[in-house]
């Protein structure tokens, strides 16, 4: 029985990742988001990410990501994730309602030229929509990240990542897997002259 399951599971990932593997369209918007976040980096900007439970882990993964290193040893890269100043967030959940913890923070933080990177695997969640609202409001490109059905977030995404999926952990590795990728050629856009041309 639990083999059985496990063999099911590896299948619907590798099911997943074929399908992205095999869509121009995605590629193209990998490109696109890359190109565009290294031209806001060298001109100052900052990448700002928020997602809710395990979006959340992700945006500080990335953030991280960003903000340390990732292939190779360099100056760090502006980022920052919205999720996790429990002071902030509760400050902001008690006095406005927690649909308000991320746009609120976009309004105080964000600057025109900065990218918002939004994750939501069903493209609904009310905190993540209020965000991208701020951030259109201020200026900020916005990258969006979730399920195969985009949700409401779609329309207000400049490129929006829309995994081939409706299960929550299929979307989810989706989701890493794209940081990953994103935060690496951006790295490499960034410092490897030999290989910048993302």
């Amino acid at each position: 029985m639990f083999l059985t399951s496990c063999h099911t599971e590896f299948q619907a990932h590798q099911l997943m990742f074929k399908a992205m593997s095999t869509d121009a369209v995605l590629q193209a918007d990998v490109e696109r988001v890359v190109a565009d976040s290294v031209q806001a980096l060298r001109a100052g900007g900052k990448i700002l990410i928020a997602g809710n439970g395990g979006s959340a882990a992700d945006a500080q993964h990335w953030a991280g990501e960003l903000v340390s290193r990732f292939n190779f040893d360099r100056p760090g890269l502006a980022s920052m994730a919205l999720t996790t100043d429990s002071s902030i967030l509760t400050a902001i959940g008690n006095d406005y309602g927690y649909d308000y913890v991320f746009a609120r923070q976009i309004e105080a933080l964000a600057r025109q030229g900065d990218r918002f990177w939004a994750l939501s695997t069903s493209g609904n969640s009310p905190n993540i929509l209020r965000a991208i609202q701020a951030a259109q409001n201020q200026g900020v490109g916005v990258v969006g990240f979730t399920g195969k059905h985009g949700g409401k977030m779609v329309p207000g995404c400049d490129v929006c990542f829309r995994m081939p999926s409706t299960h929550t952990p299929r979307i989810q590795e989706g989701h890493e897997f794209l940081g990953h990728l994103l935060c690496g050629l951006i790295e490499q856009g960034m410092f490897d002259k030999d290989r910048a041309n993302v």
